[in-house]
């Protein structure tokens, strides 16, 4: 139940017009299972994932400049209490992402190391 009022709060901040211009990216649909894998599978998974990595950062950065804009725009109409609700909403989505980033790159890194020792039996 707390993981879905979680869920629920990030969805109420992903629509938060102060970061609509921001787009979340997508996380690469597919890691390849490294015990079956080819090594041209394991490539193109590399890329995705690199891509994705790439495209994480610019989401980050964009937030975080948008909330930036956002506040000097409305510095002068804003109270104190609505600057730092707005700069936890930030932080909040930085963290969120970076999860997603750090569970995607781990599944990878997982599937690269089984990749990895079935390839190192076989050489021996």
């Amino acid at each position: 139940m707390k993981l879905l009022l979680a869920a629920a709060g990030l969805a109420a901040l992903a629509v938060s017009p102060a970061f609509a211009d921001c787009a979340y990216p997508h996380a690469p649909s597919h890691i390849p299972d490294g015990s079956v894998a080819t090594m041209a599978q394991m490539l193109t998974a590399q890329k995705a994932v690199q891509t994705y990595n790439s495209k994480m950062m610019t989401y980050l950065h964009c937030i975080k400049r948008q909330e930036d804009t956002a506040i000097v725009k409305a510095s002068t109409k804003l109270t104190k209490k609505q600057i730092a609700k707005m700069e936890v909403m930030e932080v909040q989505k930085n963290n969120a992402a970076v999860d997603q980033l750090k569970s995607v790159a781990n599944r990878f890194n997982v599937q690269v190391k089984i990749f990895e020792a079935k390839h190192a039996k076989k050489s021996n």
